[in-house]
């Protein structure tokens, strides 16, 4: 087809999506073209402008290396990753305690027993003894479910920003028991910021936005016959709940450390001031499904430390 005008343009390319054999393809297709074409006229996009923008995306794809993902980072601070989480996971009557995964996640932590620290070189920070319960949203327990927890270290780095902290520092896997339960031993985790030295924090900059997320610890629940969720369990004192740079805090993730003085540890060992973190996870039937990881390797020179 011969292109006459800008309405005229957008039928031409949604006629040529006809052919597809996955009508679930076209649908997502002709939407987007629908959308993207809508929104350059919405805005009256200038060249110029196209032209930065266009930058901007094959900055997002340069930028993103085995040891750091800003494509995903991205769909965080525009607030799609949580959308999308918000729009798949349980109802209001029965919700579950899904979130966004996050730009972290690396895939084949060490299989540990419940019990077991995953603090694997020196990491300073308050003890914490984790606690969870995996629940249907019935409330019965489900056990044998594979659950994978991450977190970042005290002074906001996760292990594969930090080559100081060994491999798998502050990760491991974990079976749940009979009664659901699950349980670890960490170090408290701290909020930290962002990534800010690509095009997130060039946007995070144009908008006024701080880079800084509330503390919070990972979990990815996992069982055939389950919807796979993946979790991030915030603290109910952290300053930044309200302002999360990447939209992840809903309610029923925000959970309380209690702090221990004067009280025997499960680790006699330990004769600091520590912390406790209990939660219960809940998740509904459904496919057991495990994501693309957004990282897979260490990086080679450390992150910046808030």
């Amino acid at each position: 087809m011969i292109v006459k005008d800008e309405l005229q343009l957008t039928e031409a390319v949604l006629a040529e999506t006809e052919r597809a054999d996955d009508p679930r393809v076209q649908e997502i297709v002709q939407a987007l073209v629908r959308h993207l074409h809508d929104f350059a006229r919405e805005v009256r996009l200038t060249e110029a402008e196209f032209d930065a923008s266009i930058t901007l995306l094959a900055r997002l794809g340069q930028l993103t290396t085995p040891s750091h993902n800003e494509v995903r980072l991205m769909a965080g601070t525009l607030g799609l990753s949580t959308l999308v989480c918000l729009m798949n996971n349980g109802t209001e009557e029965k919700p579950t305690s899904a979130n966004l995964l996050g730009p972290f996640w690396r895939q084949g932590a060490p299989m540990m027993g419940n019990g077991d620290s995953i603090v694997r070189s020196r990491t300073e920070g308050p003890p914490l003894f984790f606690t969870g319960t995996v629940l249907d949203t019935d409330g019965r327990p489900v056990a044998g479910a594979e659950v994978d927890v991450w977190h970042a270290s005290p002074v906001g780095l996760y292990e594969n920003q930090d080559p100081g902290q060994a491999e798998w520092n502050l990760r491991g896997r974990f079976r749940t028991d009979e009664s659901g339960v699950f349980s670890f031993r960490s170090v408290k985790p701290s909020g930290y910021p962002i990534p800010i030295d690509g095009p997130v924090g060039d946007l995070l900059s144009a908008l006024k936005r701080h880079p800084f997320r509330p503390a919070h610890v990972h979990a990815m629940v996992y069982k055939s016959g389950y919807k796979t969720i993946t979790s991030q369990i915030y603290s109910h004192d952290d300053p930044m709940l309200d302002t999360d740079a990447q939209f992840g805090v809903t309610g029923p993730l925000i959970a309380s450390y209690l702090r221990h003085e004067d009280e025997q540890a499960p680790d006699p060992d330990v004769t600091e001031p520590w912390y406790t973190l209990d939660y219960t996870f809940v998740v509904e039937p459904g496919e057991a499904w495990r994501p693309t990881p957004p990282v897979s390797a260490k990086a080679e020179t450390r992150g910046p430390v808030p």
